[in-house]
């Protein structure tokens, strides 16, 4: 499959709203999304009204709906950041495409704004090279091919079901690096994708990613939640324990994850210095959840996301759970969001037809 293969129809882009005002920031994507379906899922927390332009096709979701769909839970919370999951929840499609309020195109070397949804179904319809690492990155992409030395028999690669893009202007540094280092921007375009290699663990940052839904959209679930949370992207940690789970289901079920290309611009949000109280404790937590998935093995009977992320759920019980009550709530959230993906499988949840 190729990405011209790909129709507009089978694309949702979920956008989560923390700003009440998306008139610039949707005039800004108007050239790329009015092509296709958007999905926007305001904060619950946000009591202003959303301010959206005319002209696009979207369906608008807020705490109504999600009380309405999903119902109250005291594992999963749509709050912040993790609202865009509902959005994940409730999309039809096989690819959805996710960013955040606070990114705008970015433009090439030749001023041209980058188009994130050409990029990311490419990444996403061309073949992915796991099991062995290709020097000059994506072999699939015009202009390469495999270097010397790399198996025949691993050439046609494994589908690709994860593309994570970057970012201009304000990279995703952590709290402690922004506020060492506060005038470091990231201003260079690098021209490449490349494949992370199986049983390499990533942070996937939920900004600028887009995913096959069918495939592994289950294991992308709002569960780890740090007890301090705050609202800027230097506070959470939901998206980084969600790319590992997914990380380990790809490499498990054989499939792939790229990244690099496409870029977006991210402006400027939040105080690095505020914000490192609260996420020092997800900068701890890192060090001992990271090993865990670096050694975290599944059955051959998980053939699934449902099943795999069912079976990270008894590892994290068993392994972390008793360390940290953050590990057990986290483990709670995942198997209450395995139920409510079925049901919206099923077509059970109220009003989600």
């Amino acid at each position: 499959m190729s990405q011209l293969d790909i129709k507009d129809s089978e694309v949702d882009i979920v956008i989560g709203a923390l700003h009440s005002d998306l008139t610039s920031f949707m005039n800004e994507w108007r050239p790329i999304f009015t092509r296709y379906h958007l999905i926007i899922v305001k904060d619950p927390e946000l009591k202003e009204d959303l301010e959206i332009p005319d002209g696009f096709d979207l369906d608008v979701y807020s705490q109504q709906d999600i009380d309405r769909i999903v119902g109250t839970s005291n594992s999963i919370k749509f709050s912040g950041y993790s609202c865009r999951y509902f959005g994940y929840l409730v999309s039809r499609k096989k690819y959805i495409i996710s960013v955040d309020d606070d990114c705008v195109p970015a433009k090439d070397d030749k001023g041209l704004l980058i188009d994130i949804v050409a990029q990311h179904l490419l990444n996403l319809s061309t073949p992915a090279t796991p099991f062995f690492f290709n020097t000059l990155y994506d072999p699939f992409r015009k202009g390469a091919d495999f270097v010397r030395g790399y198996p025949f028999s691993l050439r046609t690669g494994v589908a690709c079901s994860l593309s994570c893009g970057l970012w201009l202007n304000l990279a995703d540094y952590d709290a402690p690096t922004q506020a060492l280092k506060p005038s470091l921007r990231n201003t260079r375009i690098v021209d490449a994708v490349l494949t992370i290699p199986a049983g390499a663990m990533l942070p996937v940052s939920g900004i600028n990613v887009a995913f096959d839904r069918e495939v592994v959209g289950p294991a992308l679930c709002p569960a780890l939640r740090l007890a301090g949370e705050g609202k800027f992207r230097w506070e959470t940690m939901e998206d980084i324990w969600c790319g590992l789970c997914i990380k380990v289901t790809c490499d498990h079920l054989k499939l792939g994850v790229k990244s690099g290309l496409p870029y977006v611009w991210r402006n400027e949000r939040g105080n690095a210095i505020e914000s490192l109280k609260k996420e020092w404790e997800g900068v701890k937590l890192m060090e001992e959840v990271v090993p865990f998935f670096q050694t975290l093995r599944l059955p051959e009977a998980a053939v699934t996301a449902e099943a795999c992320l069912l079976e990270i759920v008894k590892a994290v019980r068993e392994q972390l759970g008793r360390s940290n009550p953050m590990y057990a709530r986290a483990a709670e959230a995942m198997v209450e969001w395995v139920e409510i993906w079925k049901k919206a499988g099923s077509g059970s949840l109220p009003g989600n037809n």
